[in-house]
């Protein structure tokens, strides 16, 4: 077998890995702001929530997360007499969306408290809610900080989904493993590896910075 032949299933396993990048990133980031957010909400409940799943999400594997959501939340389900086993692609997306988002909510957080204090003031002047003062004025000025750390992050979650593999998802690191193993070719293979996730990178990287740049056109239009 040459390198052509081996292109086939690989680019079909790209295709699961770009498909699971996407939902998990866009998913990642809603978590990211409800997390984020949560941790500086005035109700002593809601932060409490944020802070523990940020701290859990943090503080623990990717790996024993996707293992916990795939192998062991149906067995609890299972004691409650519930059906919680979740399809390879929703555990997969889930733990990587999580996990994104618990990294993501530092960003969050630390970006809106970057908001000048002068604007924090005006917007009391102005007899704003503490909501609207988030949602029109530290949101607003938050986002285009937070978009080259969410950069790092989509890049780091792209990588991340190899780990899909592990639990029967055909993605691009399973169809490689799978060829390896049968034609025991492991240079070509691994090397095709490193330049496809490689590609896949550079090609997030591109989009993130193409999409800093809107938000900062769109930032600079509003003031």
């Amino acid at each position: 077998m040459d390198w052509l032949t081996y292109l086939r299933p690989l680019l079909q396993g790209a295709q699961v890995t770009i498909e699971l990048t996407l939902y998990s990133t866009v998913l990642g980031g809603l978590f990211a702001f409800a997390f984020g957010i949560g941790r500086l909400s005035h109700n002593a409940l809601l932060r409490a929530g944020s802070i523990t799943l940020i701290e859990i999400f943090r503080g623990t594997s990717l790996l024993v997360q996707l293992f916990w959501l795939y192998f062991a939340l149906p067995i609890i389900g299972q004691t409650l007499g519930l059906d919680w086993r979740l399809p390879p692609v929703v555990a997969g997306t889930l733990a990587l969306s999580l996990n994104i988002g618990a990294y993501g909510a530092e960003v969050v957080r630390g970006a809106v408290q970057s908001v000048p204090p002068s604007q924090l003031e005006a917007a009391k002047a102005l007899d704003f809610t503490p909501r609207q003062t988030l949602w029109r004025i530290s949101i607003p000025q938050a986002i285009p900080e937070m978009m080259p750390s969410f950069g790092n992050l989509a890049v780091q979650n792209l990588k991340d989904t190899a780990l899909v593999s592990l639990i029967g998802l055909s993605d691009l690191a399973f169809q490689a493993e799978r060829i390896r193993n049968f034609t025991q070719d492991s240079v070509s293979i691994y090397t095709l590896l490193l330049l496809m996730y490689f590609g896949m990178a550079l090609v997030v990287a591109a989009g993130m910075r193409v999409l800093e740049h809107h938000v900062g056109r769109w930032r600079a239009k509003g003031a």
